[in-house]
């Protein structure tokens, strides 16, 4: 069973006096009992009863092991690939299960991006030889419906009855839900409502994708439904209370940076951990930041803001890999931070199906983290506010016709389209920098800036001259992604480090809006934005729509723009181009110098 080991002196009396407050006002019985008051006084605020769903689901989800089994069973053997289409917490958990667990059903591939040029770097998939698994909770995600017209017109092409290629997993009742039965899906699948995309791991959102790739899911929720009993413990072997009491002290002292370190084994779940804890905890102008895959520096580098979580093998696991000359080194790296100072936790795990336990936990403890700080953990009101600058009509929030919703999507990207034309002064081989402190109701500046060398390193110095040690920045990447890529962000955010003493992150966009998004533009201030964008390459049309994928990915970092303007954040826009990352290559120079 998971271990909990927290090593955060002198922050221990703190964490400890947290426990005590929780026991005298019986904390896990009335989080059990959805008590809203754990949260908030404000009777206003009832709904967060509604959203505590996720605590039966380790009890609930095995009556779904029977069809999944079905499911699985009634696949032909021609399908050779599983693609999941979705954003956000509705597709990471599948991922980090299908990266973490034994699997020996079909591949998964995760299709999160708007950008065209991602879009192109699948056309080796055939779609004659595919499932497609569309995912979303309010079935009018516009994103993964986009998604979904692309792969719906390249399936149509190529057989005779798309549908039989198709599964839906949305809330009961959706627009996507319906959309499913009139085209003849395969099956659909129907989430519970009272659970967030976010806690919604041992949902059907996490657990088709799943079964679908061979995972062991009746295992994953044994362990879960394990720890679900351990949780409801009412003192400090408790791990879901414990993670939250730490969580929520540290973040209150200062350590705000919850920053990952994770032996090869588990190196897949902090991608999940960073969507609940930012989405969950970042509003209010408060919030927790998740540094995940963060390139590694000394110890004594790390400021006082940061708090480190171990991810570590042990019992037999952890001997078995010394055994065989492979020890993880991930322990010898915790010491060396507790030694400098930095409070850690560590988190040791024996078995890869103990990720259903480790889903659960942390759902408890970013939920607990939530009360510690005097937030409501299961809301999201400023993931909203990039939406609907974005895309106010694109995303079809209510249940209206499909026609129409197309409709009103079109003129919004053909509007945004336009700002964007405006803005652009892009040539190849070149970077184009536009220095932006937007304040609020200013929209981005219109006018094409093209400024010299010496200007470009005057914004970036500027830009790196308003970041202190205790900042995080925010690499927030609207491009395609790809390791080559993703090798010079790591270059690139070592760089800023080393240059300002911050924490780094990175986001790839879109799917960061639905994540960490949500902490950029309602958490506390500390936030520094450095937004990356391409010229995304020649248009990829949405069918049945008037938009291409060009035109959604540009108003989704439009819209982003506009919103860190609103919430007053410090930003820096940047497009960059050319051949074999030349823009990212010379952003990295001037940050260098």
């Amino acid at each position: 069973m998971i271990e909990i080991d927290l090593s955060a002196a002198p922050h221990t009396e703190g964490v400890e006096r947290r426990l005590r407050e929780w026991a005298a006002e019986d904390a896990v019985a009335r989080l059990w009992r959805r008590d809203p008051t754990l949260w908030r006084a404000d009777p206003a605020t009832a709904e967060l009863a509604d959203r505590l769903g996720w605590l039966d689901l380790p009890e609930t989800s095995p009556a779904a092991l029977g069809p999944l089994e079905e499911l699985r069973a009634g696949v032909p053997f021609w399908f050779t690939d599983l693609v999941l289409l979705g954003m956000g917490g509705s597709s990471l958990a599948p991922e980090v299960i299908a990266r973490t667990l034994p699997c020996e059903g079909l591949p998964l591939t995760l299709v999160d991006s708007t950008h065209p040029g991602a879009l192109r770097d699948l056309e080796w998939l055939r779609p004659a030889n595919t499932i497609f698994v569309v995912s979303s909770k309010s079935g009018t995600t516009v994103e993964t419906l986009s998604l979904f017209r692309h792969f719906w017109s390249r399936t149509a092409e190529v057989v005779e009855d798309p549908g039989a290629h198709f599964i839906a997993i949305t809330d009961s009742g959706s627009p996507l839900a319906e959309l499913g039965r009139e085209r003849g899906f395969r099956a659909v699948f129907e989430a519970p409502g009272e659970v967030g995309g976010r806690f919604s791991a041992l949902s059907p959102f996490g657990l088709v994708p799943a079964a679908l790739a061979g995972a062991d899911v009746a295992a994953l929720l044994a362990e879960a439904a394990e720890a679900a009993d351990i949780c409801r413990d009412e003192d400090d072997h408790n791990p879901g209370l414990l993670l939250g009491a730490a969580l929520g002290e540290l973040a209150l002292s200062g350590r705000d940076k919850v920053t990952f370190i994770a032996a090869a084994d588990w190196r897949a779940f902090p991608d999940w951990a960073e969507q609940l804890l930012a989405e969950s905890t970042g509003k209010e102008g408060r919030g927790i930041v998740p540094v995940v895959a963060e390139p590694p520096r000394p110890p004594d580098e790390y400021g006082e803001d940061r708090v480190f979580v171990g991810l570590l093998l042990g019992g037999d696991a952890a001997r078995e890999a010394e055994q065989w000359g492979e020890a993880d080194e991930t322990p010898k790296l915790l010491d060396a931070l507790e030694a400098a100072g930095h409070p850690t936790l560590r988190i040791r795990l024996e078995r890869p199906e103990e990720l259903g336990a480790l889903f659960f936990v942390w759902e408890v403890g970013v939920a607990m983290a939530g009360a510690a700080l005097g937030i409501h953990p299961f809301n999201q009101p400023d993931v909203a506010l990039a939406k609907r600058l974005a895309r106010r009509s694109m995303r079809g929030a209510d249940a209206e016709d499909e026609t129409e919703a197309d409709d009103a999507r079109a003129s919004e990207a053909r509007t945004l389209e336009a700002q964007a034309s405006e803005a652009e002064t892009f040539e190849a081989n070149e970077i184009d920098l536009v220095w932006e402190v937007p304040r609020f109701g200013h929209a981005p500046p219109r006018t094409p800036v093209a400024p010299d060398l010496d200007g470009i390193r005057e914004w970036v110095e500027d830009f790196l001259a308003a970041v202190a040690p205790t900042d995080y920045i925010a690499v927030q990447a609207f491009l395609a992604g790809g390791e080559k890529e993703e090798e010079l962000l790591g270059t690139l955010r070592t760089a800023l480090a080393s240059a300002t003493g911050a924490s780094t992150t990175l986001g790839y966009g879109p799917r960061f809006l639905h994540s960490t998004g949500q902490l950029h533009k309602g958490g506390a201030d500390n936030g520094v934005f450095l937004q990356l964008f391409d010229d995304a390459g020649e248009h990829v049309h949405v069918p049945e729509t008037d938009f291409t994928f060009r035109q959604l990915i540009r108003a989704q970092a439009l819209g982003d723009l506009a919103a860190l303007g609103q919430c007053e954040r410090r930003t820096l826009r940047v497009r960059v181009g050319g051949p074999e990352g030349l823009g990212l290559r010379r952003l990295i120079q001037l940050v260098e110098e």
